[in-house]
């Protein structure tokens, strides 16, 4: 089986990208090892990795359709590693450190488990002042939802009673319990956030 057929697409990856990536310009150490949770296709990775070209990247996924897929959309790409078998929720992690770790769109597509081991995993490898970029959607305290996630939302729950869009509020309750701090929301197309957290 050839490269181009074991690579599967998101289209919302191909429309995001370039947002998610200017605020990893901002967010990210200009070295080290980036470990991306959850990382799909695999489309992003390869495409920050391009544009990103002093950071080693690690994707991961606990798929490994879609490990297959990330390493055929990252072939060529030398500070691309080999992808992990990673699940979030995991109480350990096959690696030990990393400079910093970018997941997106899965908090809301997980139980809230995969949230929590995130942050655990997130506190026990990063350290000191290294980031944790997520992006998604995502609900707001006092906030009306958008009418396009209102629907994504209870589309979530249909399919999974323990998916759904989370409270930027929980997720940072759960970060600082891990030692992670929200150092800035930043509004997103499409009603989408980025959301920062450095380790304390």
């Amino acid at each position: 089986m050839s490269a181009e057929d074991r690579r599967r697409s998101a289209p919302a990856a191909q429309r995001n990208r370039e947002p998610i990536l200017g605020v990893l310009r901002e967010a990210l150490p200009d070295s080290g090892t980036v470990l991306e949770v959850a990382s799909g296709t695999g489309e992003h990775v390869a495409f920050f990795a391009r544009e990103l070209p002093g950071l080693a990247w690690q994707p991961s996924d606990p798929s490994s359709e879609m490990r297959d897929s990330i390493a055929a959309w990252s072939t060529g790409l030398d500070n691309v590693l080999v992808p992990l078998a990673l699940d979030a929720a995991a109480e350990e992690w096959p690696l030990s450190r990393a400079e910093a770790i970018v997941c997106i769109n899965m908090t809301h597509i997980s139980p809230w488990a995969a949230t929590e081991g995130l942050m655990r995993g997130a506190g026990r490898i990063l350290a000191g002042g290294a980031p944790l970029v997520l992006y998604g959607p995502y609900r707001r305290a006092g906030r009306e939802l958008e009418p396009s996630n209102e629907a994504f939302d209870a589309d979530l729950k249909q399919r999974d009673s323990s998916w759904g869009l989370r409270l930027v509020e929980d997720v940072a309750d759960c970060a600082t319990r891990n030692g992670l701090r929200l150092e800035r929301v930043v509004e997103m197309p499409a009603n989408n956030l980025s959301l920062v957290f450095r380790k304390a």
